[in-house]
């Protein structure tokens, strides 16, 4: 195996991570960087998460952590997953596995010291790659530096077998896709196609987790379509059967500067009557399904900010954007207060109760329509008002 070196990146010289690998026995071949972030350091991406993989058994990876002042979190013990916080630098350890039984959803796994029976049961290539701390040698049994190289997501042997121990690897595969791939591996592609009917079996959170990653990666849209093509969500999701709508969306927040966004990029690929079943099928929060309803009720007659300020400012994007109209006046703003209370109003006059509610009201929704001015101009409002006989309207 030949053997290639990790470039350096500003994540291994982070505060606590020397010390975690020498407590872990590095020096000594014992732990090893594995998965994202191997994969990222060499496609040149900064790298968000850390895992180790080590030979220790989850009991002894326990031991050298506290010996070693290491504050050590049982998150995920019985499958080997260790967190370690070392001077506030937070790794996922995880002893070297391989899976006893598997149903689709769940894998029954063992402990093992056998690094390659490790990388084989991982899904892709390119996230079975290993390197080790002290001298950054990496360690590829699969092939996943050639793939990498060629921009290609490929399952670790049998495609059909990577799928049968996880469906949610149909999703995985399409997600890495979309961030790494340029074109789709030929036997994985199939191999999902075929097994597509597979992820009826996951729970609609696992999706739904998986999913909204997909939406807002860099090549979500051909993707998107490409599994549109292909009917991978028709039995989960047939509600998604075109992407010209999620196409003009990923055009108009990237000239609106905004960060893609997965509930808005969701809401422009299915119907608006679907909003709500969508929603309630994929466990989403309250407030999701909130915009995902919302997402298609139009720009609204007032303008963009006093849309803003009526329905907040992630519901009025969501509803600009998906219909097409400028965000622009939203930029760098924030809806402000009504400098005015009901107070100020019984101040000018108003009898408490249901007259200052109403006067409130009215004074607001000239405010808004002045486009929000200062306070000076907002008491000028009141005034006006307050000094109308009741029931009389106000062009102040």
């Amino acid at each position: 195996m030949d053997r290639v070196i990790l470039p350096n990146a500003a994540w291994r010289d982070k505060a606590g991570l020397s010390a975690l690998a020498e407590a872990l026995g590095a020096s000594d071949g014992a732990a090893r960087y594995v998965g994202g972030a191997v994969r990222d350091t060499l496609l040149g991406l900064p790298v968000a998460d850390i895992d180790i993989a080590t030979s220790h058994q989850p009991e002894a990876v326990i031991a050298r952590l506290q010996a070693a002042g290491i504050k050590a979190i049982p998150t995920g013990i019985a499958h080997g997953t260790i967190t370690a916080v070392s001077a506030g630098t937070v790794v996922e350890v995880t002893t070297l596995r391989h899976d006893v039984a598997t149903d689709g959803r769940h894998a029954q796994v063992a402990f093992t010291d056998d690094w390659e029976a490790d990388a084989a049961r991982r899904d892709f290539t390119m996230n079975a790659l290993y390197a080790d701390p002290t001298s950054g040698a990496l360690f590829d049994w699969f092939g996943g530096l050639a793939d990498l190289a060629h921009r290609r997501v490929r399952f670790i042997g049998d495609p059909y077998t990577r799928i049968a121990e996880d469906h949610l690897r149909i999703l995985r595969f399409f997600r890495f896709h979309a961030r790494f791939g340029d074109a789709p591996d030929g036997p994985g592609l199939d191999a999902c196609t075929d097994r597509a009917n597979d992820l009826m079996a996951l729970s609609r959170e696992r999706i739904a987790a998986e999913l909204l990653k997909l939406l807002v990666a860099k090549g979500a849209v051909p993707v998107v379509a490409l599994m549109i093509e292909r009917g991978i969500l028709r039995p989960v999701l047939p509600e998604i059967t075109d992407v010209p709508a999620f196409e003009a969306l990923a055009d108009a927040e990237a000239q609106a500067g905004l960060a893609p966004d997965p509930i808005r990029r969701l809401a422009s690929l299915i119907p608006s009557d679907a909003a709500e079943s969508v929603g309630a099928r994929l466990r989403l929060s309250n407030a999701d399904r909130k915009r995902l309803i919302a997402a298609h009720e139009g720009p609204g007659s007032e303008g963009a900010r006093a849309l803003a300020y009526r329905v907040g400012p992630a519901i009025a994007l969501d509803r600009l954007l998906l219909a097409g109209a400028s965000v622009e006046p939203l930029a760098g703003w924030t809806p402000p207060r009504l400098p005015l209370g009901g107070g100020d109003l019984v101040a000018r006059g108003i009898a408490r109760g249901p007259e200052v509610a109403r006067t409130l009201r009215q004074v607001e929704t000239q405010w808004i329509a002045e486009d929000f001015p200062d306070a000076a101009r907002t008491a000028a409002i009141a005034d006006a008002l307050t000094a109308q006989p009741r029931g009389a309207s106000s062009s102040a």
